[in-house]
């Protein structure tokens, strides 16, 4: 066999190796579209309780206003200390 047939052999199994890539990757894309179209369309994707406002407290207890405080406070010490 000479270096041409198997250079010859070598690219067309590249381009094929990369066509099945491709492909395979075409229908990953239309099948994460549809899914999405999907849940979109049953309304799946809402929130049974609503959105969330920023720096709401998401349960009522005194221990997780506690912890988001904490969490907070924690914060806008290491935003003074590294600007």
């Amino acid at each position: 066999m000479t270096i041409f047939k198997m250079l010859e052999q070598s690219g067309v199994l590249a381009l094929l190796g990369m066509g099945f890539v491709f492909s395979f990757l075409i229908i990953l894309i239309m099948v994460v579209s549809l899914t999405g179209a999907v849940i979109r369309a049953l309304a799946l994707d809402r929130d049974a309780q609503g959105p969330v406002k920023p720096g709401a407290v998401l349960a009522g207890s005194a221990k997780s206003a506690a912890l988001a405080a904490a969490i907070t406070a924690a914060i806008t010490e290491y935003r003074k200390e590294n600007p």
